[in-house]
């Protein structure tokens, strides 16, 4: 049985950005690093800062998108970005 985990930002993170043309400036104010993102990904951590999410129900506009999406979010939380809820 495959999990899926619900993907919160980190606790504290505060999303300092600047966006132009379609890439963002994303200051990530817990580790002190820099990180260059696809305005797609700063929607993502904006929407998980609304409320913690599951990639199914992030993507239940768009299932085909859920690849993509988990590949994201794995991307993310290597960056320290976001974090799965414990179980």
């Amino acid at each position: 049985m495959r999990s899926d985990p619900t993907w919160r930002l980190a606790p504290g993170q505060r999303l300092m950005h600047r966006c132009h043309d379609g890439e963002c400036v994303l200051f990530n104010d817990l580790s002190g690093d820099t990180h260059l993102l696809a305005e797609p990904a700063l929607a993502l951590l904006q929407a998980l800062r609304d409320a913690p999410q599951s990639a199914a129900a992030l993507a239940a506009a768009d299932p085909a998108s859920l690849p993509e999406l988990e590949e994201v979010l794995a991307d993310l939380a290597a960056l320290y970005l976001i974090d799965a809820l414990p179980c």
